[in-house]
């Protein structure tokens, strides 16, 4: 799985890394933990870099807080209910300068962080939906009582597709998001299905590095450069 990750490349930076505007502006994130806005790249605007939340909400989900998918599985991402309708039509691209994996390949478990072997920034395969409620109930009075409707604003989510670990991720963790060949990445986004499938491989084991980090980033309120820098095992 990928449960959190970095992105703290300059936006301008990542503008001409991905050949896409950046929305608005957003701050780097040392340690992005689901529930966050994050910067993505969506295959209806893919030359606009936009902020959704991580945790996919299916679009026919009636409570949201029942369905946050921060990972879908490559292997069954055209057939789950949860993703097939995004996979068909709703894929974006997740920026990132790393992310994390915990394991225990020295008999300890501890956070490693995952980067580009030449530190540039990648994408990640991702999902994204547009969650959109006719009407919330909203109760009134202490002890329930009348119920009225409210507009509610739509939201949209993403998710990390995840493969299986190649040779440099596998000692720490059995899984790993699909980090796409930078050459091909635009390539996800308008696929046909086939082609889509045969991107969700694991990248190649030599243009990962790995490194053992401090225990600070568990807590996801931690935010900050050292998080992501190496320390003795």
């Amino acid at each position: 799985m990928c449960g959190r990750y970095g992105l703290f490349t300059p936006p301008t930076e990542l503008e001409t890394r991905f050949d896409a505007t950046v929305q608005a502006a957003f701050e780097p994130t040392y340690n992005a933990a689901p529930g966050e806005s994050l910067p993505v790249i969506a295959d209806d605007e893919p030359g606009t870099i936009r902020t959704a939340e991580w945790g996919l909400i299916p679009s026919w989900a009636d409570d949201p807080d029942e369905h946050r998918h921060i990972n879908a599985r490559a292997e069954t991402l055209f057939e789950r209910s949860s993703f097939r309708e995004a996979a068909q039509r709703r894929r974006c691209l997740v920026l990132a300068d790393g992310f994390f994996e915990w394991g225990s390949p020295d008999g300890q478990r501890r956070p490693y962080f995952f980067r580009r072997c030449d530190g540039d920034p990648f994408a990640m395969a991702g999902l994204w939906e547009r969650w959109e409620p006719s009407s919330t109930q909203v109760k009134l009075g202490a002890f329930g009582g009348d119920t009225v409707s409210t507009d509610a604003a739509p939201v949209e989510t993403f998710t990390i597709v995840t493969t299986t670990a190649n040779a440099t991720v596998e000692p720490v963790h059995d899984r790993m998001p699909v980090v796409l060949p930078p050459d091909r990445e635009r390539e996800w986004l308008s696929a046909d299905r086939e082609t889509a499938t045969a991107l969700l491989e694991p990248a190649p084991p030599d243009h990962l590095r790995v490194d053992p980090v401090s225990r600070a980033v568990n807590d996801p309120t931690n935010d900050r450069p050292d998080l992501v820098t190496p320390v003795p095992e």
